[in-house]
């Protein structure tokens, strides 16, 4: 799996964020290398990332970022040809502001480490509604093939649990595949069973073909069933392995 590294503003068009949204406490899951959080805090924006990879690479992890994706360029152009540049002029463009992003975040990371925890679902370490909105990018759904349906199940009851009002996810399509997640509409009717009803909403943005909509929980109602301690995954854990390859490369 690639860690990418996205801006506050692919955000704002990737999750429909509003004025309003924004006065949120917010936290993004899993956040990777992105500049979000790092912009939204000179913007004074109440915004907490969390991912796996800052228990192992927390340091280090800007500058694997912008090494590995420099080193899949060519991949990356293969990639995403017939994919819609209205975002970035080329590949090339998208190297360069990714790069930049994971610069932004390295430097936050490093100033206000507080703002970035590890943890990854379905185990998150807050405790219940420790956010009002949740957002959840290029994963859930990008890999719903590997990762597997009780796995897309437990992370949004997870997030569910620390967002009191709202979760977003985008996309909902199959990253190497196209097309949109199978499972979606039976998962939908099973998280509306347990209290937390969703609705899709399109979005005004579009890389991959076919990805501009989002899932939206509504969480107000939801009550998580007890746990032992913050962090205790109720639901085994999938494997999202992240393999340097260009690291491999240079051994």
């Amino acid at each position: 799996m690639l860690v990418s590294a996205r801006s506050f503003a692919e955000y704002r068009a990737m999750f429909a964020l509003t004025e309003r949204d924004l006065e949120q406490r917010i936290l993004d899951c899993p956040a990777g290398a992105a500049s979000f959080v790092a912009e939204a805090g000179r913007l004074g924006i109440d915004a907490v990332a969390v991912d796996r990879q800052y228990a192992e690479h927390r340091e280090e992890l800007g500058v694997l970022v912008e090494r590995e994706t420099a080193f899949k360029r060519e991949l990356l152009v293969k990639e995403t040809a017939g994919y819609v540049w209205s975002w970035y002029a080329d590949a090339d463009d998208m190297i360069r502001r990714w790069t930049a992003n994971a610069r932004a975040f390295g430097a936050d990371i490093a100033a206000r480490p507080e703002r970035y925890v590890a943890g990854s679902l379905p185990g998150l370490p807050f405790a219940d509604d420790s956010f009002d909105l949740a957002l959840c990018s290029h994963l859930l759904f990008s890999y719903g093939n590997r990762l597997g349906g009780e796995f897309q199940r437990a992370g949004l009851l997870e997030l569910a649990r620390v967002a009191r009002r709202e979760v977003r996810v985008f996309p909902l399509v199959v990253y190497d595949t196209g097309a949109r997640y199978e499972g979606l509409g039976a998962l939908r009717a099973d998280l509306a069973e347990l209290g937390v009803p969703s609705r899709v909403e399109r979005v005004a943005y579009e890389f991959q073909p076919g990805a501009d909509e989002m899932l939206v929980l509504s969480t107000a109602g939801y009550r998580a069933p007890a746990r032992s301690a913050p962090g205790a995954a109720g639901a085994a854990r999938a494997t999202d392995p992240v393999r340097w390859r260009h690291r491999e490369a240079g051994a």
